[in-house]
């Protein structure tokens, strides 16, 4: 016979998860599916068109060039981000009293998006100190956010706003190998080395999952930063995704913006199950 108290008490976390579960799919699912409804539809008067929309997204310039940009961001960002802050955890895991340094580590998300945009613009505007240090030097003035250099300053707003969490996450990971196994691993003769590659790092995989995955996402919101600092029409190098959704939104596109954002997400999801997969298999 069933215990029906076992059951009761197996399941007794639903009744709290009902609220986000609510809001999930009030704000995210309904909406989504609204978009996939609009993504075969006209913008007015609401006639379905079929797959054209998705024609007419796929044959955009516009579309194509803020894919290949928003693709290179990414491919850019996540390594470096990833490379960079473990490195800086590794460092700090080795530092006794970190308690304060972890504090400081989160400083970068509490500054605001137009404060920081304040900082590029004083720094690599055309009348900024970086500038103003060239010219003085005799050589001519360099245009970084009216030129190609606008994507390193895009990068290293995104890496400077994303390290210090991500190095927390390291660090959280790097705490929690076991040091035991260390110490057994120095006493049997392993150097800093050996330690690192054959007991720490493998140890970090599922770390290293939970930081591609957030580090992928985090660099599809980076148009803040970029729109602050070049507006809506931007040097072509940073022209993102989110740039074309913006403009589309304000000429009222919906249509073509529908079935762009099916296509972005459709492609966000196979991502993230394709990079699950290779996790899993790596496991096994």
């Amino acid at each position: 016979m069933i215990n029906r108290y076992a059951i009761k008490r197996k399941y007794r976390y639903l009744p709290f998860l009902l609220p986000s579960a609510a809001g999930v799919a009030v704000f995210t699912f309904l909406p989504f599916a609204d978009s996939v409804r609009r993504s075969f539809c006209t913008a007015v008067t609401g006639d379905l068109v079929g797959v054209n929309n998705y024609k007419a997204v796929f044959g955009n310039e516009a579309f194509g060039l803020a894919v290949k940009n928003t693709a290179v961001f990414t491919a850019v960002c996540i390594p470096l981000l990833i490379g960079i802050s473990f490195f800086i955890a590794y460092g700090l895991s080795r530092v006794k009293h970190i308690r304060l340094i972890k504090s400081v580590l989160l400083f970068p998300m509490a500054v605001p998006t137009a404060a920081l945009v304040l900082i590029w613009q004083i720094l690599f505007g055309d009348s900024g100190w970086i500038n103003h240090i060239i010219t003085s030097h005799g050589h001519g003035a360099v245009s970084f956010l009216g030129s190609s250099k606008a994507f390193w300053v895009l990068v290293g707003s995104y890496i400077w706003k994303n390290l210090g969490y991500t190095v927390l996450l390291w660090l959280t990971g790097i705490m929690g190998v076991s040091t035991s196994v260390i110490d057994a691993a120095k006493v049997d003769g392993a150097n800093e080395r050996q330690v690192l590659f054959r007991i720490i790092l493998p140890e970090l995989k599922p770390a290293l999952y939970t930081i591609t995955i957030i580090s992928f996402l985090n660099s599809f919101k980076v148009f803040r930063e970029a729109y602050l600092v070049a507006g809506a029409y931007p040097h072509k190098s940073i022209y993102l995704l989110q740039h074309l959704f913006n403009n589309w939104f304000v000429n009222m596109d919906l249509d073509k913006m529908a079935a762009a954002a099916v296509v972005v997400f459709s492609v966000i999801f196979a991502a993230a199950v394709l990079l699950q997969r290779v996790w899993d298999r790596k496991e096994v």
